[in-house]
């Protein structure tokens, strides 16, 4: 059965351009547009309602062992030519542009562009980067211990008062 099925997915390989291993787990309602190019590898898993456009690889680096290839969860959009590539997830409703390197998790309604990708949207809002200024959070929380120093103070002086 093992070679049947390897045999059949070359076959449809050939007839479409469209390359299946048949390992890969696939959810209901995929759609494939323009689907010259496609790979998705053995490993690889793909949710409910997930849109794929011409050119896509859900497929591996070659430095890992066992789950070696993307798990795309539901509502997910790739668009044209996008490589996503590791055993990585492509979270709920996120958007992966055209040509994007995805080698990296992306976020739950998140949209991703460029090599490597980056957010650039996450939950319908522009965003810089999606990389922490580590510098700025610090100073952030220090501002907020002195906040809360001072604050519990003063809650102190008054407790003492009554």
């Amino acid at each position: 059965m093992v070679v049947f099925s390897k045999w059949l997915s070359q076959v449809a390989r050939f007839l479409t351009n469209v390359e299946i291993h048949p390992g890969a787990t696939i959810g209901r309602r995929l759609f494939i547009d323009h689907g010259a190019g496609i790979v998705i590898g053995e490993t690889a898993e793909i949710g409910d309602d997930v849109v794929l456009f011409h050119g896509v690889t859900l497929g591996g680096t070659g430095k890992h062992k066992g789950k070696r290839h993307p798990t795309v969860k539901n509502g997910v959009l790739i668009s044209a030519g996008a490589k996503i590539l590791g055993p990585i997830t492509i979270c709920e409703n996120a958007k992966v542009g055209a040509g994007a390197v995805v080698i990296k998790d992306v976020p739950l309604g998140a949209t991703v562009v460029g090599v490597p990708a980056k957010v650039v949207r996450l939950n319908g809002r522009v965003t810089q980067h999606t990389e922490p200024q580590v510098a700025e959070l610090k100073r952030r929380l220090s501002e907020i211990e002195v906040a809360f120093e001072e604050l519990k103070n003063n809650t102190q002086k008054g407790e003492d008062e009554q």
